[in-house]
Formats: structure tokens, C-alpha cells, sequence
């Protein structure tokens, strides 16, 4: 498939006159062709009125043709076959090998959401049945959600494709019976457009109304903007960084209808070692903190980017087995220029605190925009007395913080802000600091593993990808795993309907066969 540098907006293909861009190869530094134009005013304004004549017949398509959808979209994108994996490769610097690994993802989710969408339960089905004999009587309710409307998502730059034009955000919406517009994001268009001819052309073979989606090429603050303040747009979905997503939230609220902005944006994901099983399992730690810490150039939002234990000889022994392992970390070419410029920008920063000690850096860059890993170390008077250090860097840069009693460990963890996940390794010995631990982190955190590393989001049902702020903007939701969808929905009640005119999920004989709460009861599809 051929890469014309063009938008989608419903079944047109459009060349934005609105000022125009090319994808950059991070390794050289290069512009790649084709060059895309950007959105004009007319053209968001023309997606965003498709989208809103689409609404209405989009979210009463039957569930199994809404299903099937989702699964022509995952089967086109295997479909394109190595022109997307080369693509992808080329516009972000990462491994081939990555990116199949994030092609299967992004299949996987969108057959995750078919299978949600079939069973039903996210309709959240409930009846309360008629009581004309009680005092006062109470009437025929009946419960189920809906979509809230065209939703517009923002493509993140350090996936371009789980968290891009097919990622979550878009799976998620097209799940709930949302038509979505999608803006790409700049540093990988060509991947864009060929996952974004995919799901236009899913559109057309399912017979659904053009206005299901669009995707836009533009600079991300206008496009962004006009997109945000649009009447006909009823959610967004974000992810990025913490400036990013609050402009977003601060464009919402300024609207005649505020909209809700699920954001994701920083995290520095605490790894806290305790005592007994830092002693037993010290350099396996090391070795496996550093992988973590490195894997992608740290281009990851659960990258490690703490890691708390007691001041101990154990402790001293983590920071010298993990410094052997990141002085053999070859530096690894970030997604963007701009990205690569906030890396060294933020670790520079760093370095001017006194009170932080280098503890090792990876091999020095040889190439464009690639990044040197770098440790530090200091310790939680240093931590708890210094903002700065709570600051997200996006990258393989990460500080080791020593504590000189559990107690110091608990109030490091409580003075936290928001985090998309914390991690606990502990053994059975360490289980009764970890039992005080856990409700501190309860509140920080939407994930909180044990005795593993946080790189690496499964798509399943109980996946939580989300947190307290700054780590999303809305601590009740999850970007990634089958809830996702809940975003873009909300709640109807039928009060005394007759029987004809109530939603399929709704009616006595529950045609769909979906699992309902009858009387406070839960019922299973027969």
C-alpha cells in the first residue's frame, strides 16, 4: 500500500492545505516522504460533523456486526504485513522485533473488544421490577448504558500503533458504539495513514456510515484545540505529556458542555525492594531493574523510574551489580529529535543537584537522538526535601533512593504524586512491611505489582492502566484491558416502558442473551 502523505475524513482522502510536515527517521535525523498536509479549519470541522451524523446509526448497530467490525480492522492491519512493521521502523527507530511484538498487541486488544462487545456485559443490563402493591409503588426500571458520542484521540508518540490510529483509545470508543477522529501524531505519519486506510476501509466493508472515522494531520495544538472545543465531540482520549493532556482538560472545561478527558500523562513508577528479598536476590534485581529501566530507550510510561530500599550493605551491592549491568547498555535511538532534546535536557538537570550522586551510565551515543541510561542515587532526607527528583523524565534515567529506616520508606511512598503503577518485591519474611506498604500505595497507584517490574501492560480484563493524577487525569478510569470501554459510556434508565419500545438488552425474553441484574439479582444469559 502506497503512502501518499493524505487525511482521512469519512470516505474521502484529503491533502490538508493548512501547512504541511514530514515523519523524521530518529537514527539519521532525515526527513522521509511523502510530505502531508495539514487539517484546515473546514476539514476538522467536516470530520467532526460526520462524526455526529454517524452517532446515531453507529450505536444501534447490532453487537455481532459492531464486533465483526473490530475484527476486520485487526485483520487488515495483519494484513499489510511487513510495509507496516518497515514503516513503523523506519519513522521511530525502534526494532522490527518490538514492533511485531506491538502489531500482535494492538490485533489482540481490537479481538478483545470484539469479544466485549459480544458478551454484552458492558451494558451493565438491570431490571427493577414494578411494585404497584408497595407504599408508595415503586415502577418498572430498567437500566442499561450507552454510548456518549464522538470521541477524539490523540495518537502518542512512543507507540505507534498500540497507542495510536487503532490503539485502545480507539478500540475502546469503536467498542462502545462511539465514531472516533483520530489525530496522528506527527512523528510517525506514514504508519498512521496505512493503519488509518485500514479501519476506513473496515468502515466501508461493514456497511457503516463514513462518519465512524476519520483521521487528521496537523500541528497538535490547533488541530487539538478545534477538536477539543467542538459541540459535536463528547470525550477524548489522551495519551502523552503531563503539558499536553492539561490543555486539554483546561480546553474541555472551557466549553458551554465541559467534556470528560481521560489523559494519561507521567509517571515514574516506584519499585520498592525490601529488606529480605533484596538480601536473597540482589544481582537477579539488578540485572532485571536494568533491563527494565532500558527496554525501548526507557520510552515507556511504566518505565522504573525510582527505586526505594533501606540504606543496607544489600542495598550498596544492588547499586554496584546494577552499574555493571547499565555501564554494558548500548545508548538506544529515541522515537523523536524533540524527544532525545527533553532527555538529555532533563538528565543534565539532574546532574546539577548536589545532593544526587551518579551511580553509573550506560555506553555513550553514537548515533542521532540516542540515549545514554543513567543511575543516581540519594538518599529519602535528599528525596522528600527535592520536587524535582518526583519529576518525570522520559527516558532510561532513574534514581535509587536510600532510606535509612522503613519508616523513611513509607513516608517516600506517601509523599508520591499519582503513579500508573508501584512495585513491591518482597519474600515471605518482608510480608509484614509490605502489609503496611500496600495501603499507601493503594492510593498512588492504579497497578501495583509484586515481586516483578512494571514494563509490559497486558491487554486482559483485570488490567488497570491508569492512576491518581498526574498519572491520568481521571483516577476512576483505564486506558488499556477490556474496562477501557467504560470511558464512553454512560447510564439510562427506562422507567415504565412498555414492552416495545425498550432496548433489546432490556426486554423480558433478553433476546441478546446477556447477563442482566434482575430484582438485585445477577442472571446469566440462558
Amino acid at each position: 500500500m502506497q503512502i501518499t502523505g493524505q487525511m482521512l475524513i469519512g470516505k474521502k482522502v484529503v491533502f490538508g492545505l493548512a501547512g504541511n510536515a514530514k515523519a523524521i527517521d530518529p537514527s539519521t535525523n532525515q526527513e522521509i516522504e511523502p510530505v502531508f498536509g495539514f487539517a484546515t479549519t473546514d476539514e476538522v470541522e467536516m470530520a467532526c460533523l460526520l462524526a455526529e451524523q454517524a452517532f446515531d446509526s453507529y450505536r444501534t448497530t447490532g453487537l455481532e456486526q459492531r464486533a465483526r467490525f473490530l475484527e476486520a480492522i485487526a485483520t487488515g492491519i495483519m494484513d499489510l504485513g511487513p510495509v507496516l512493521i518497515e514503516r513503523a521502523a523506519q519513522e521511530t527507530g525502534l526494532p522490527v522485533a518490538r514492533l511485531e511484538g506491538e502489531r500482535v498487541r494492538t490485533v489482540n486488544q481490537l479481538r478483545l473488544f470484539a469479544n466485549v462487545v459480544r458478551d454484552g456485559h458492558w451494558l451493565d443490563a438491570t431490571i427493577d421490577s414494578a411494585l404497584p402493591e408497595r407504599a408508595p409503588p415503586r415502577p418498572d426500571l430498567r437500566l442499561q448504558k450507552i454510548a456518549v458520542g464522538p470521541v477524539a484521540v490523540f495518537g502518542a508518540s512512543n507507540f505507534p500503533l498500540a497507542f495510536s490510529v487503532a490503539g485502545g483509545d480507539t478500540a475502546s470508543a469503536l467498542a462502545a458504539g462511539c465514531p472516533v477522529i483520530v489525530k496522528a501524531h506527527n512523528a510517525h505519519l506514514g504508519t498512521s495513514e496505512l493503519v488509518g486506510r485500514v479501519i476506513q476501509r473496515a468502515v466501508a466493508d461493514c456497511a457503516l456510515h463514513e462518519g465512524v472515522f476519520s483521521m487528521l494531520v496537523g500541528a497538535g495544538s490547533k488541530v487539538g484545540q478545534q477538536l477539543v472545543a467542538h459541540a459535536a465531540i463528547k470525550a477524548v482520549g489522551f495519551t502523552g505529556s503531563r503539558s499536553g493532556g492539561l490543555a486539554l482538560v483546561t480546553a474541555s472545561g472551557q466549553r458551554k458542555e465541559p467534556i470528560p478527558v481521560y489523559a494519561e500523562m507521567s509517571s515514574i513508577n516506584p519499585v520498592f525492594l525490601l529488606n529480605q528479598a533484596l538480601t536473597s536476590q540482589t544481582t537477579t534485581l539488578a540485572k532485571n531493574f536494568v533491563d527494565s529501566l532500558t527496554l525501548g530507550a526507557g520510552q515507556f510510561c511504566t518505565n522504573p523510574g525510582l527505586v526505594i530500599a533501606i540504606e543496607s550493605e544489600a542495598a550498596r551491592q544492588f547499586l554496584a551489580d546494577a552499574a555493571r549491568a547499565l555501564e554494558d547498555k548500548h545508548a538506544a535511538t529515541m522515537l523523536t529529535p524533540g524527544i532525545h532534546q527533553a532527555y538529555v535536557k532533563g538528565t543534565a538537570h539532574l546532574a546539577d543537584i548536589s545532593q544526587l550522586q551518579l551511580v553509573a551510565k550506560g555506553q555513550q551515543a553514537e548515533s542521532a537522538c540516542a540515549a545514554q541510561a543513567v543511575l543516581s542515587v540519594c538518599s529519602g532526607a535528599t528525596f522528600l526535601s527535592t520536587p524535582a527528583l518526583q519529576e518525570e523524565i522520559f527516558g532510561p534515567s532513574s534514581i535509587a533512593i536510600l532510606c535509612k529506616d522503613f519508616e523513611e520508606v513509607v513516608a517516600v511512598a506517601s509523599s508520591l504524586e499519582g503513579q500508573l503503577t508501584a512495585t513491591v518485591h518482597a519474600t515471605t519474611d518482608d510480608h509484614a512491611h509490605a502489609r503496611k506498604l500496600l495501603p499507601v500505595l493503594e492510593k498512588k497507584a492504579g497497578r501495583i505489582l509484586f515481586n516483578g517490574f512494571p514494563t509490559g501492560v497486558e491487554v486482559a480484563h483485570a488490567m488497570v492502566h491508569g492512576g491518581p493524577f498526574p498519572a491520568t487525569s481521571d483516577s476512576r478510569s483505564t486506558s488499556v484491558g477490556a474496562a477501557a470501554i467504560e470511558r464512553f459510556l454512560r447510564p439510562v434508565c427506562y422507567q415504565g416502558f412498555p414492552a416495545e419500545l425498550l432496548p433489546a438488552a432490556l426486554q423480558d425474553n433478553n433476546p441478546l442473551q446477556v447477563a442482566r441484574m434482575m430484582d438485585g439479582k445477577l442472571t446469566l444469559a440462558s
